[in-house]
């Protein structure tokens, strides 16, 4: 549990140390404001005694009355200038801490988040990077005005009457042992809270994912159910941080109200027989709620730290972004025929191993078959190739050069992709086909529709190419969704071609109607195809495909497929 804990803390370290750097000026703004709330207790207190016992003076009264409504809006001034910066810091930090994420997610790959729910992803990048918010915004300026603001209001009351200076101090004392202990038990119910968060979104999603099976199943109401369990506990989670949190305050008061006791004691006998002390009592009766202001205003904030501490462990699992290799520029590959080599490539899943000693080439033109049994190692190449995985031994090289030296934008640009279930975005087919290049002509849009076989599809939709379709291709059938993934292809016009089961789950028409497609897509272009489908693989041995069974190297390792 410690080695958990001690690089979460370290994580929060920094980024308070972050923080403070960039906390200077609000704190100065905070500082302000304590010491224009010093003058206008100092102003109200001698205003107060001026009507109440030399009325007839009214120049006291004008003066003392000008002086508190200056110091009012100086007051307001500063504390609205500390609020906007302290917000602008905050969004600042989580503007950071979300580029970081998903730098981080983006250099991992898919491979490399396998272990991580998309759910509990989502959460960390969303409601995990809200806590922070608070940390930079509230906490660190808060942190540094609790121990500022006491002092200075403590060396006013020390001015004005030092017995009332060391009335004022003992409760200062004795508040941030209690606030510690309300910190401490906020930070555990939060870590809970997070928890049953998590849970609850998991559970969510991964139902909202299998709809179809649960209502086909008749289990509909039982998992509703199951969701109201998860979403109570939440909420009895929740509202347990809020009553521990709220212990703060109520430790405040009790100080709070024990000072103002204590000084009304302290001048009770006086007041009678020495006037001139009423404008000092008053003035420490005012000086007592801004000398607990500042610690108030930290124990508000005290749980924020805490959620910090909770929610840290997941930024601190992220994966650590390695420095950027050096890089190859683009013009180096020759685009227009590309040759792929594995060099005695190895990876493994955990104990695993999948593939030993991998070589083969394909050449410009050229396409290779990989074939075998789910997880001979298939979709492990088109991993390593595309760059979510590393090999573990040997290299990879695109036309000579080792590939991990790409830059990500040149490899991205050299590789074509068409997956079994391809990613159709919510908006127009103009805009999905579009992604592969934005700035593409309107005829080379044209083209890669034609070369599709999409034609003939977009002409029957209501609005043509402006057709709205829903996410994840809703209103598509599989065929035309593979067909827009094509005609993206078409438009990226890559050289190497990957085709990971491209005509999986599709009808045997369809399947050689999309075939027919690919083989103009892979005409002269370097292309991997793995696939289980006997159509598929005749249709590669039809084009003069090598293939690769991925089964046969188990019994015959270090193969090489020249």
């Amino acid at each position: 549990m410690r080695k958990t804990e001690t690089p979460a803390k370290a994580w929060v370290a920094g980024e308070i140390k972050r923080g403070q750097a960039a906390a200077r000026l609000p704190i100065m703004f905070g500082a302000a404001q304590i010491v224009c709330g010093i003058l206008q207790a100092f102003c109200a207190a001698h205003l107060l005694a001026a009507i109440f016992y030399r009325a007839k003076n009214l120049l006291d009264i004008a003066i003392f009355a000008a002086g508190f409504a200056g110091f009012a809006m100086l007051r307001a001034a500063a504390q609205y200038r500390a609020e906007m910066q302290n917000f602008e810091r905050g969004a600042a930090a989580r503007h950071r801490l979300r580029s970081t994420i998903f730098s981080s997610l983006l250099a991992a790959g898919p491979a490399g988040l396998r272990a991580k729910h998309s759910a509990e992803l989502a959460g960390i990048a969303v409601d995990r990077v809200e806590v922070f918010q608070g940390l930079h915004a509230a906490w660190i300026p808060a942190t540094a005005l609790a121990v500022i603001g006491p002092v200075i209001v403590g060396l006013a009351a020390f001015a004005a009457d030092w017995r009332g200076g060391v009335i004022l101090a003992v409760a200062g004392v004795a508040v941030p042992a209690g606030m510690a202990v309300a910190g401490i038990g906020a930070g555990l119910a939060a870590a809970k809270q997070f928890a049953a968060m998590t849970r609850l979104q998991i559970r969510f999603l991964d139902r909202i994912r299998g709809i179809s099976t649960i209502v086909l199943a008749g289990r509909a109401a039982d998992e509703a159910a199951a969701l109201a369990r998860a979403a109570e506990e939440l909420r009895h989670r929740t509202m347990r941080v809020l009553r521990v949190a709220f212990l703060s305050s109520t430790i405040l008061d009790l100080a709070a109200a024990a000072a103002l006791i204590a000084i009304v004691i302290r001048f009770l006998p006086v007041l009678h027989g020495v006037p001139g002390l009423i404008p000092t009592a008053l003035f420490l009766l005012l000086l007592t709620p801004e000398f607990f202001a500042p610690l108030r205003a930290f124990a508000a904030v005290y749980q924020d730290r805490m959620a910090a501490e909770a929610a840290a462990p997941d930024f601190a699992a992220l994966p650590v972004i390695a420095p950027a290799a050096p890089a190859i520029p683009l013009r180096t590959i020759t685009a227009e025929s590309l040759t792929l080599s594995f060099d005695e490539v190895s990876f493994a899943w955990g104990e695993a191993a999948v593939l030993e000693k991998l070589s083969f080439r394909v050449g410009g033109g050229e396409m290779l078959v990989l074939t075998g049994a789910s997880g001979a190692g298939k979709s492990t190449i088109l991993d390593l190739i595309l760059g979510f995985i590393t090999p573990q031994s040997g290299k990879i090289f695109v036309n000579g050069q080792d590939i991990s030296t790409l830059i990500p934008a040149a490899r991205a640009r050299l590789i074509g992709w068409i997956g079994q279930k391809p990613t159709i975005f919510g908006g127009t087919i103009r805009d999905n086909i579009l992604f592969a290049r934005p700035e593409a002509s309107a005829q080379d849009l044209a083209e890669a529709i034609r070369r599709a076989h999409l034609t003939d599809v977009i002409a029957r939709l209501p609005a043509g190419l402006d057709t709205q379709i829903g996410e994840a291709g809703f209103g598509l059938s599989g065929g035309q969704a593979q067909r827009i993934a094509i005609a993206r292809a078409f438009l990226k016009d890559a050289p190497l071609l990957l085709l990971d089961e491209p005509t999986a789950h599709l009808d045997p028409a369809l399947e050689r109607d999309i075939l027919a497609s690919l083989k103009n897509l892979a005409a002269g272009r370097t292309v991997i195809l793995a696939t289980h489908s006997a159509l598929a693989q005749d249709f590669a041995k039809a084009t003069g495909a090598r293939r690769l069974d991925l089964d046969a190297r188990r019994h015959a390792k270090f193969l090489t497929v020249a």
